[in-house]
């Protein structure tokens, strides 16, 4: 069934947001004091990522938790989160339960018991695990999950891409016979014959899924964190368990190329067109990890990359990764805290949330960038929840024990300051726009689909206001009656616009205040200036290793590279147009005209034979801060300095992406200006 979408239009400040009652508007804000600092933003739209696809969430535990509530709340956190005052989200991830057996008391967190879609036979208990067959219509429940699935029929004409997911197999199918974990945490929990099975379950539970509530699943993820030592089940006295909140499973590298081989022909079989993402793992080195790990054959199965942020190191090698695999990267989970206990108006979570988005966007360039789960349970998050000070999770919170009989009243709905700082960005970088270098490392920038508009997010996380200039000279034109309009959340109103600033010598001041996150709407830009992007055909570069500090040169074979006194200039000698920050470049010696390539994983300079040759092309990527890493579009392993040398002489070789200091490189235009 085709997609239903409408057409979003995000207010933004235009709108009061009366539907949040932590977020009415205050009156006026008093004169700003004098900046104690300032900073220029520039955007640079030459440096452009591919179309954004939007904001999203996983549905998991809020909608398990709050599907069968009473109208009112279900519609008011409805619009919270896909309305156009709310977070306006456009993605969404439907939780495939695992499932506990039938004579297993609920042991998980609120909302965390999510139905599977098998249907056992009467008197089955956890030690019955022979009995499940894909292909017998008497084992699917096809009713199951009512209240995660009121939420689906809810929202989606609002969704433009949705994703299944796993956190655990059903309990049949796991070592441990439980969803929470296997007893050995660092154990894989999946059991070896069960792998097919597995495999069917996601794939015929997505396409009932479709069929049921008239959807089109686009991708499967069949993972959630699998390589960590998270997920654990604790038996008590009684032989019951007592440990373990929340479904998980460890699966290691091995087992996850096995499930991914097994779940291809699945989705085959079962007939629906959503393709595999994987292995949304919890952070990026983990992932990287993982996916050196996997065969060719392994990512060739994979349509998606999608990764967590619980941790933060090696975004760029994973965005190196992608980029060699010609895949598409979303940040598809993360949530956090930002605080110092359980508050609705300290500044800390909104900030700490935008300052992570905004990280996430510069550094993994990401397709999609994906909450947890926006909505958390207030009685977890309050004091003596989860924490003696409470926590701050999600942008929403709400008690998730209400009933039927509850009102918004009984069962009122809270936001913190995450929810205003986070429609900083949902409301002005928006599905359709294309993100752009900034150069800046607390902002974030993009270009509109229209192609005569963009937008700059900045977060000042200090005490002090400081003075934004944004500088449009990147852009070819910039019209005379270009405006620069800031939207402002800060401890003193949520999305409050103020009078749009002239833009004057392609320049624009605004003096934001204290602890606040800035949405500046920018009408009347487009293109991108002759003289914006660094990397220009016909011109002339040097490359000189960050770490070592050396630039990279001829060996004396002449065909090697090596550190040395004399930098080696290389003629950009052609830019094959695959789009935006994936462009494949050619780098000649101007001398000889032979290219850069990598042969044997080693970089040589060979003859030019004509025809494009993808061990000659080079990806070029940075994340605005003048450096630049070096992707070779057939092996996929970056220029560097072997064994972080210094030594004049030291080889310059190629090794994967590991975001070392001696795989980023200055790259400088030493092209001689041109005399008439």
């Amino acid at each position: 069934m085709a997609r239903r979408t409408r057409k979003r239009r995000l207010l933004g400040a235009a709108a009061l947001t009366a539907l949040a009652t932590a977020a009415s508007l205050v009156g006026a804000p008093a004169p700003q004091a004098r900046a104690a600092a300032s900073v220029t933003v520039q955007p640079d739209p030459s440096y452009r990522q591919e179309t954004f696809q939007g904001w999203g969430t996983s549905l998991v535990w809020f909608a398990n938790a709050t599907g069968d509530y009473p109208e009112e709340i279900r519609e008011k956190l409805a619009r919270l989160l896909f309305g156009d005052d709310g977070l306006a989200l456009n993605i969404a991830r439907y939780n495939i339960g695992g499932g506990n057996a039938p004579d297993v008391e609920d042991y998980l967190r609120a909302g965390g018991a999510v139905e599977g879609w098998w249907k056992a036979p009467a008197g089955t208990t956890r030690e019955d695990t022979g009995w499940w067959s894909a292909d017998d219509p008497a084992d699917w429940n096809e009713d199951a999950d009512a209240t995660q699935r009121w939420w689906v029929g809810r929202i989606k004409d609002d969704i433009d891409h949705w994703e299944t997911f796993s956190n655990s197999p059903p309990w049949f199918m796991t070592v441990s016979g439980y969803v929470s974990g296997g007893f050995d945490a660092t154990a894989d929990q999946l059991k070896p014959d069960s792998v097919d099975d597995f495999a069917a379950y996601l794939a015929g539970a997505t396409k009932r899924l479709e069929q049921a509530e008239g959807i089109k699943v686009d991708t499967v993820d069949p993972f959630n964190e699998p390589n960590t030592t998270y997920w654990s089940t604790r038996l008590g006295a009684d032989g019951e368990p007592v440990g373990g909140r929340q479904e998980g499973a460890h699966m290691g590298p091995a087992l996850q190329q096995k499930v991914l081989a097994a779940l291809a022909p699945a989705l085959e079989k079962v007939r629906t067109g959503a393709k595999i993402s994987a292995m949304d793992e919890t952070n990026p080195s983990l992932f990287a990890q993982n996916w050196n790990a996997y065969s060719p054959q392994t990512r060739a199965l994979v349509s998606q990359m999608n990764v967590h942020t619980y941790g933060t190191d090696r975004r760029t090698t994973v965005r190196d990764q992608a980029k060699a695999a010609d895949k598409p990267l979303w940040m598809s989970e993360v949530e956090g805290d930002w605080g110092d206990g359980q508050s609705f108006t300290d500044m800390r979570p909104g900030l700490g949330l935008a300052q992570r988005i905004v990280d996430d966007l510069r550094e993994l360039e990401p397709r999609a960038w994906v909450f947890w789960q926006p909505v958390e349970d207030y009685d977890n998050m309050k004091p003596g929840g989860e924490s003696a000070k409470g926590g701050n999770w999600g942008s929403i919170q709400l008690p998730f024990s209400c009933t039927a009989k509850d009102t918004l009243e009984t069962c009122p709905i809270r936001t913190n300051t995450k929810f205003d700082t986070a429609r900083n960005f949902t409301h002005f970088i928006k599905p359709g726009d294309r993100l752009v270098k900034v150069n800046d490392t607390s902002s974030a920038a993009a270009v509109g689909s229209d192609g005569r508009s963009a937008s700059v997010v900045h977060v000042n996380s200090t005490t002090a206001p400081r003075t934004v200039t944004v500088d449009l000279s990147k852009f070819a034109d910039v019209s005379h009656n270009a405006t620069v309009t800031p939207v402002v959340t800060s401890a003193d109103g949520k999305l409050r616009e103020h009078a749009a600033v002239p833009v004057d010598a392609r320049r624009a001041t605004f003096t934001v205040p204290a602890q606040s996150v800035t949405s500046f709407r920018v009408k009347g830009v487009s293109g991108v200036a002759e003289d914006a992007p660094l990397l220009r055909k016909g011109h002339m570069y040097t490359l000189t290793g960050v770490q070592s500090g050396k630039a990279v040169t001829l060996a004396s074979n002449g065909t090697n590279l090596v550190l040395g006194p004399v930098a080696q200039r290389w003629r950009l000698s052609a830019v094959h147009p695959e789009g935006g920050v994936r462009r494949h470049h050619v780098f000649a010696d101007p001398a000889t005209g032979h290219r850069l390539a990598v042969r044997g994983n080693v970089p040589v300079t060979e003859p030019d034979t004509g025809r494009r040759d993808a061990a000659a092309e080079w990806i070029v990527s940075t994340t605005g801060d003048g450096t630049w890493t070096l992707v070779n579009a057939a092996t996929g392993r970056l220029l560097e300095i072997g064994g972080q040398a210094t030594h004049d002489g030291a080889a310059v070789t190629t090794w994967p992406p590991n975001s070392g200091a001696n795989q980023r490189w200055a790259v400088t235009d030493v092209t001689k200006p041109a005399h008439g």
